[in-house]
């Protein structure tokens, strides 16, 4: 009786112990001194959405794969619940030569509570690095084609997590917000718009590249997890996360404008005109500015700023936000005491505002995670 009840207790404490070294256990916290690594690699399948934005590019229902995506988590033990961390990703979009960092965090992680009984509850805060690279891009008669990932904002996150573990068995829940700051770290190329199809915006006195005056966002990440340790070697983990992406929205132009070009003068005021009386005749335009060559430079500059405003108006609000719902599951294998291999899965569903580019009808991730303790 005696030897059986050693076992069960040396088991127990066996179990407890790796599944707290467990780098998949969403309750794992690195020892003061510590350094861990988690480096994944994958690759996403996409079918694009029919929102409105994508319908004028003719790319609804267009697929898109394979799009290479890399990951990288680093922490480091400051204390036993004190714990630093840096994160980032990579994505590279063939199909839509779209390619970038599209993630950056760097941030602390503190465990308020460690109870006996398996009760954990962390605080964290963290710096979104999305300035670190500018949000680049062209602006064409179809809409805007994205360059990269980056939003081109920093921002914080704050977040909270509550979780219970058992001798093999744990699960968290978290709840966390961003808030990014606007700014004008972007770079959008203009020199493909043509107002009324023929006079390059370029010629308005915009130069080839603008930037603009993003608004301020918030946005809020939520979801459970749950990981299994079948036994020392094997465990296996899964989870659903809620991801609100905010719509984006333009306050202004940052860059400065000129006079418009000399020899579109002419034009810009014939488009002027026209739009302002759809039923005159090019013959009849041309009549009237032959016959008051004075109002060129006005029907010009006033065209420029006409065109300037209706930018700005269809971006103020750019209803391009979008909620994801994803599902994931992994199956890890520790291969040594520090060293672990993990293979994970991801589907998400979406709900994509009218005009946002990242709704998708599928969206399925499959790849590998190496993780290490030093």
């Amino acid at each position: 009786m005696k030897k059986t009840l050693s076992a069960a207790v040396a088991l127990s404490v066996l179990s407890a112990s790796a599944i707290a070294a467990n780098l998949e256990n969403p309750l794992y916290m690195p020892k003061q001194g510590s350094v861990y690594s988690k480096t994944s690699a994958g690759v996403m399948y996409k079918v694009a959405d029919d929102t409105n934005a994508m319908i004028r590019k003719n790319h609804d229902g267009a697929t898109e794969f394979p799009i290479w995506r890399i990951h990288e988590e680093l922490g480091y033990g400051i204390l036993d619940n004190l714990e630093a961390y840096v994160k980032v990703g990579y994505t590279h979009d063939g199909d839509i030569d779209r390619k970038g960092m599209h993630l950056g965090r760097a941030g602390l992680k503190y465990r308020a509570i460690d109870t006996t009984d398996g009760w954990m509850w962390d605080l964290y805060a963290d710096a979104q690095l999305g300035g670190i690279s500018e949000m680049s891009g062209a602006y064409k008669e179809t809409g805007f084609d994205y360059d990269n990932y980056s939003n081109g904002r920093w921002g914080f996150h704050v977040g909270t997590q509550v979780g219970k573990a058992w001798s093999n068995f744990s699960m968290a829940g978290f709840v966390e917000a961003l808030r990014t700051f606007g700014n004008d770290n972007n770079s959008i190329d203009v020199t493909q718009y043509k107002v009324g199809g023929v006079l390059p915006v370029t010629k308005l006195g915009l130069p080839d590249e603008i930037s603009v005056d993003l608004k301020s966002t918030t946005e809020i990440n939520a979801g459970l997890k749950m990981f299994y340790q079948l036994n020392d070697r094997w465990s296996f983990g899964g989870g659903l996360t809620f991801k609100h992406h905010s719509d984006n929205g333009v306050e202004g132009l940052a860059s400065k404008v000129g006079s418009v070009a000399a020899d579109a003068q002419g034009t810009a005021a014939a488009i002027a005109l026209k739009m302002q009386n759809p039923t005159l005749t090019d013959v009849q335009i041309g009549t009237q500015l032959n016959n008051a060559p004075e109002m060129v430079p006005m029907l010009a500059t006033g065209l420029q700023q006409s065109v300037i405003n209706g930018l700005l108006d269809k971006v103020e609000d750019m209803e391009d936000g979008f909620d994801e719902y994803v599902l994931n599951l992994t199956a890890a294998y520790q291969m040594t005491d520090t060293m672990q291999v993990a293979v994970y899965g991801e589907y998400t569903f979406d709900d994509a505002h009218a005009e946002s580019q990242n709704g998708t009808d599928v969206k399925a991730e499959l790849g590998v995670r190496l993780n290490v303790q030093f």
